[in-house]
C-alpha cells in the first residue's frame, strides 16, 4: 500500500517526491549509520515521505531522543500522522523545511545533532535548496551533520558551498542507486541555539 501511494504522489509531485520507489532499506541502514544515537538529543528529518528513514531513527534512537519530521507532502503528512501517533518524542510538522528555524522554535528544540533528508535537491528550485541548506547550517551543532542521499553527484558542488566536508557512500541495493552524502562543516557560520523553549507542537 505505501508503495502504491509513494507511486501516485510521485506521479502528481514529481519534483517534490522525486523518486518512483520508497527507498530501501538497505538506503536506511546506510543513512544512519554514521549517527551516535547513544548522544544524540535532537535529530531532525527533512522528506520522511513514507517514513522508510523515520523507522531506522525510531528502531535506534535512544527513547530520551526527540525526532522532529518535516513532511511538504500533505498525504504522507497524514500517513506519518497516524503511524507514528503513539510514538513518544516525535513531533510531525507538515511545511517546508526552508523554515526549519521555526520549527524548532515552536517545538522547543535548541539545536539539532543530526538533519537528514531524502529531499530531491536535484528537482528543487534553486533558492529553495539554497534557503534548506542555509537554515540547516544554523541550526545544526558545532560537530553536528547533515545526511542527505542523492542519485548522482550533481548537487555535490552546490552543497559544498554550505559544508566543507563531504563524505561520499555509495548504496547500489536501492532503485536507482543512491550516494549519501555526509556533510559537515568546519566552523559554526551562525550561533549556536541555547536554550530550550516552551514547546507548541
Amino acid at each position: 500500500m505505501k508503495h502504491l501511494s509513494f507511486l501516485f504522489q510521485y506521479i502528481t509531485n514529481p519534483k517534490t517526491v522525486g523518486a518512483v520507489l520508497q527507498s530501501s532499506t538497505f538506503l536506511g541502514d546506510k543513512m544512519v549509520e554514521g549517527i551516535n544515537f547513544q548522544k544524540a538529543k535532537y535529530i531532525i528529518e527533512y522528506g520522511p515521505g513514507t517514513g522508510v528513514f523515520t523507522e531506522h531513527l525510531l528502531e535506534k534512537r535512544n527513547r530520551k531522543t526527540i525526532i522532529l519530521l518535516v513532511e511538504n507532502n500533505k498525504e504522507f503528512y497524514n500517513l506519518l500522522k497516524e503511524k507514528l501517533k503513539e510514538e513518544k518524542n516525535v513531533y510531525i510538522v507538515h511545511g517546508s523545511a526552508e523554515n526549519i528555524e521555526q520549527y524548532i522554535f515552536d517545538c522547543g528544540i535548541p539545536y539539532a545533532d543530526y538533519v537528514i533528508s531524502g529531499l530531491p535537491f536535484a528537482s528543487l528550485p534553486k533558492q529553495v535548496s539554497n534557503n534548506i541548506l542555509l537554515n540547516t547550517t544554523r541550526i545544526l551543532k558545532k560537530d553536528g551533520e547533515f545526511i542527505t542521499f542523492q542519485y548522482t553527484k550533481f548537487k555535490k558542488a552546490f552543497i559544498e558551498k554550505f559544508f566543507k566536508k563531504i563524505d561520499v557512500k555509495r548504496e547500489i541495493r536501492n532503485f536507482p542507486p543512491a550516494f549519501v552524502f555526509s556533510c559537515a562543516m568546519s566552523e559554526k557560520k551562525m550561533g549556536e541555539y541555547d536554550g530550550v523553549q516552551d514547546s507548541y507542537c
